[in-house]
């Protein structure tokens, strides 16, 4: 194996890991606890490798993790449809150990369902 082969799949295997430990599963969040829930976006940010969007939920603002852009867009939910003040109703979960985070598993805008998972 030259050097250079050896480099290359160094650099493929720390590629690949660092997406790896930056990606957090489905595991995390306890999925027999479904909160359904409505609201109204208080901040978004529409970019990979989640949206991410900042709403009240009992008083306290949460971070609630949605679907990558890829999946937001091509199942028809654009970063104008969930900008500050839309109101939206979630169906999420909450995270196993941080407070005020969940991660949505569909997400209602305008009486129109769409399914993040």
């Amino acid at each position: 194996m030259t050097q250079l082969t050896k480099i290359s799949l160094a650099l493929a295997f720390f590629f690949c890991a660092s997406f790896t430990f930056l990606h957090h599963g489905w595991a995390d969040y306890d999925q027999t606890k479904p909160t359904d829930f409505e609201t109204k976006i208080e901040e978004s940010i529409y970019e990979n490798p989640h949206v991410l969007a900042k709403v009240k939920y009992k008083k306290e603002l949460i971070t609630v993790f949605l679907a990558p852009t890829s999946r937001m867009t091509d199942r028809g939910l654009t970063a104008d449809m969930i900008t500050k003040g839309t109101s939206v109703r979630l169906v999420a979960y909450p995270h196993k150990t941080e407070k005020n985070e969940m991660r949505a598993e569909r997400i209602f805008v305008g009486g129109k369902k769409f399914e993040l998972r």
